[in-house]
């Protein structure tokens, strides 16, 4: 079991090179950071986990931006989106983003997607709440033509494009890992259909052994070698937050989990 950490890069927390630096000496496998556009006044959309929406949700950096800052200053973390908003991004541009990070970054990028939670944030992005998974798997899988086909092309309901160049290519081949976070058995299901792994939450009643059964169930029933799936737990033992806590504070948080990290290498 590998040990990684989640982040949301606000403006106001650790810089993301040097937390970035102090993982990869701590011995920590990788470092997903989160990402939200802009988050619209109005508030109609509930924070899912109850309460106020917390400060970090409106202070994040472009994810992008932020993991080439924190590529940069590492030679074997791991560096990952958790998770990129897809409805609310355009394919062509992410695919050059994603390819472009990824061959930087000497192949060490891990793309996990999502659909989103906030209704009118997506709104602001031409993308309704209701078709929002039907546009992220048309989106993905344009991504994946663009990033393994020397002319790619796409045509679908929501993504429409003739025959085009796309480079740089991903460093990794075919191109970087996709995980898609969800837990319902509609995230299964697509999971196995257009991605290469899982990035589930640990919600209640959630068990380790028996999520890993329902993803080999689907995999085999849709014909799929289930070897070719992983999953990754978010903000479980596996994969730790990181705190919206000041420098120090982090770093002590860091400190206090590396023997948990180096138990698991």
């Amino acid at each position: 079991m590998l040990v990684g950490a989640f982040y949301f890069p606000t403006d106001y927390g650790i810089a993301i090179d040097e937390l970035a630096r102090a993982l990869e000496e701590r011995g920590f496998e990788s470092l997903f950071v989160c990402e939200h556009t802009h988050i619209p006044v109005s508030r109609r959309s509930p924070y899912p986990s109850g309460g106020d929406l917390p400060k970090r949700y409106f202070h994040t950096h472009d994810p992008f931006v932020a993991l080439s800052f924190a590529a940069a200053a590492t030679r074997t973390l791991k560096l990952g989106t958790g998770i990129a908003l897809i409805p609310q991004r355009d394919p062509i541009i992410t695919a050059k983003a994603v390819a472009s990070l990824d061959q930087l970054s000497g192949g060490r990028f891990i793309f996990a997607i999502g659909g989103g939670w906030n209704a009118e944030e997506m709104e602001n992005h031409g993308a309704r709440y209701e078709t929002r998974f039907q546009l992220l798997r048309e989106r993905v899988l344009a991504m994946k033509a663009l990033w393994t086909q020397e002319q790619a092309e796409f045509h679908g309901r929501f993504v429409n494009f003739d025959p085009v160049w796309l480079y740089p290519k991903p460093k990794q081949k075919p191109h970087p890992p996709i995980l898609l976070g969800g837990e319902t058995d509609y995230t299964v299901r697509r999971v196995v259909e257009f991605c290469d792994g899982w990035f589930p939450r640990p919600r209640a009643g959630w068990e380790p052994k028996a999520a890993a059964a329902r993803l080999r169930q689907a995999a085999i029933a849709a014909g799929r070698d289930p070897a070719t799936l992983s999953i990754t737990v978010f903000n479980a033992p596996v994969l730790l937050e990181v705190p919206d806590l000041s420098r120090d504070e982090i770093l002590r948080r860091l400190d206090k989990n590396a023997p948990l990290v180096a138990e698991n290498r």
